[in-house]
């Protein structure tokens, strides 16, 4: 799996693929581009390449206004969304109090909802937001709420990512908008879209057909001269669409009731591999 620098958890979490990313910027020199994730989640290999010092400048990008949320904040309420990590009891009352606050968004502030988003990914089984609490709702489980919530790692990996924050832009956009109105040279793109067949099981924001072919269009229209690949489950329906894309698979470990391995898809543009 290798090293992670997000305080996010994701099944499938596109880190695994660092290595793989590294080879392409390398082999295309791209060393110290503009690296931009419109479907950011996690942003795993994003906040690696730029800890590592592989690219000058990343943007984050998330649609869900709770992922978005816990980013900005944790940029630009550094301090505040420290002070709420220690003080917060890990339990099943914080569980409840912190799943009210994420299921109504619009009763709360960035940095309430970016925390609630925050507990929630590093309390449930897998990360996933829509999920109970790791160990059951009566904490029976062999593991138990509190066992990926190391409070003094996550703490200080924060604060790292804060201190590189003039080398990062969080953004809120759809990502549709956010290719469209893309003007910079010397970037790279590492799109990672809802997967196909589990995307309403996932994601608060997913994709329907239609959605996946526009996308495809978008990109196409917007991004002929810019270098980028994009991930996707392995899907019929996916392969059509990237008819004309060079495409090669890549196999990630994923955990969602269980560890599994699973196949996906890369198309890339205007890179060597």
């Amino acid at each position: 799996m290798g090293i992670s620098y997000s305080p996010l958890r994701y099944p499938g979490g596109k880190n695994q693929m660092y290595n793989m990313v590294l080879d392409i910027l390398e082999k295309n020199n791209l060393r110290g581009c503009h690296y931009v994730e419109p479907f950011a989640g996690g942003a795993g290999i994003a906040i690696r390449l730029l800890f590592e010092g592989v690219v000058d400048e990343i943007t984050i990008n998330d649609f869900d206004i709770s992922i978005y949320s816990f980013w900005h904040s944790i940029v630009h309420q550094t301090d505040e969304f420290v002070a709420l990590i220690e003080k917060t009891p890990i339990t099943i009352d914080e569980w409840h109090r912190q799943k009210y606050i994420y299921a109504n968004v619009n009763e709360f502030s960035l940095l309430e909802l970016g925390f609630a988003t925050f507990f929630l990914n590093r309390t449930n089984r897998s990360g996933i937001l829509k999920a109970g609490p790791i160990g059951g709702l009566d904490q029976s489980g062999n593991y138990k709420i509190d066992c990926r919530f190391n409070k003094l790692r996550l703490i200080a990996l924060i604060q790292r990512i804060a201190e590189n924050r003039a080398h990062i832009n969080i953004c809120n956009l759809d990502a549709k908008c956010l290719i469209s109105d893309f003007h910079r040279d010397h970037s790279f793109f590492f799109i990672d879209p809802p997967y196909f067949n589990k995307g309403k099981k996932l994601y608060t924001n997913f994709f329907e057909l239609d959605d996946h072919r526009e996308l495809a269009a978008i990109i196409e229209a917007n991004l002929k001269d810019i270098p980028w690949i994009i991930t996707y489950d392995v899907c019929q329906e996916i392969r059509e669409i990237y008819a004309k894309r060079i495409v090669d698979t890549v196999s990630l470990n994923y955990s969602l009731q269980s560890k599994k391995k699973a196949n996906e898809f890369i198309f890339f543009n205007k890179l060597s591999v």
